[in-house]
């Protein structure tokens, strides 16, 4: 890949508004590749904290509110970015939702929530963009799935079903829109050193239990994601569509 592959290039990255987190450091990672990057918040008050982190970035990186369980709020947006840039060239649909709950306490408004947020958001998010991308008869779709959509994790029954349903529709929607010049991937990552399992992953008895599974004996960070969703972001990757890249040093495979 050569510097700036991704001069001139658009793209929206849902779930980054947290500094620290995975969508921030994948929107980054676009932009250092030469892509205008939005970077998608829930809340508009998420938006209007992050702007003075962006300012840092120049005009490459700008705020947009959408909310990935609202249908009305995801059309707004899309509409935003055809109104501002003319076009869409990338989606990252890392926004989600999860929760550590076993199975016989699992409610059905906790199953709910994570299958509109991880399932129903990323299938709206990709068909409003494909809308816009098919006008240029080109687009890169990247879904953020996880490990746990093809091996069971304790307590995660609504999100490991949640991301397994987000790697059929990676497939369905690679198929469908493989002759527009769309390609449709995932990226499913094992634990990531994020915000969010620091907590967990900083307890040692549990950093033990995990670092057992993975035989490359780490866990992984946000630049290893960020590095594959780069990847398959890129105008070179037009034959791989339809694929879930595993980036899980090895968890998977036993």
């Amino acid at each position: 890949m050569t510097t700036k592959s991704l001069n001139a290039q658009v793209a929206l990255v849902t779930g980054a508004n947290d500094p620290e987190g995975l969508g921030f450091g994948i929107a980054r990672e676009l932009i250092e590749e030469g892509a205008t990057v939005y970077f998608g918040c829930r809340l508009e008050t998420q938006v209007q904290a992050l702007q003075e982190t962006l300012k840092s970035f120049g005009p490459s990186a700008r705020g947009l509110q959408v909310n990935v369980s609202d249908p009305n709020s995801i059309t707004r947006a899309f509409q935003q970015i055809e109104s501002e840039s003319g076009r869409l060239d990338i989606l990252v649909n890392n926004a989600g939702d999860g929760a550590n709950c076993s199975a016989f306490d699992e409610t059905a408004e906790q199953w709910d929530r994570i299958m509109i947020a991880n399932a129903r958001g990323p299938f709206l998010c990709s068909q409003a963009a494909a809308r816009i991308m098919r006008a240029r008869q080109y687009g890169r779709i990247v879904n953020i799935s996880s490990q746990a959509a093809s091996v069971a994790i304790q307590n995660h029954v609504a999100y490991s079903s949640s991301k397994a349903a987000l790697n059929m529709l990676t497939k369905s929607m690679a198929l469908e829109w493989a002759p527009l010049g769309i390609t449709v991937n995932a990226v499913a990552p094992t634990y990531l050193m994020t915000p969010g399992t620091r907590p967990h992953l900083e307890q040692p008895e549990f950093r033990q239990s995990v670092l057992n599974r993975i035989p490359v004996g780490r866990v992984g960070s946000i630049h290893d994601i960020a590095h594959a969703v780069r990847f398959l972001s890129h105008p070179d990757s037009s034959l791989i569509t339809g694929e879930v890249l595993m980036v899980d040093g090895g968890w998977t495979l036993a």
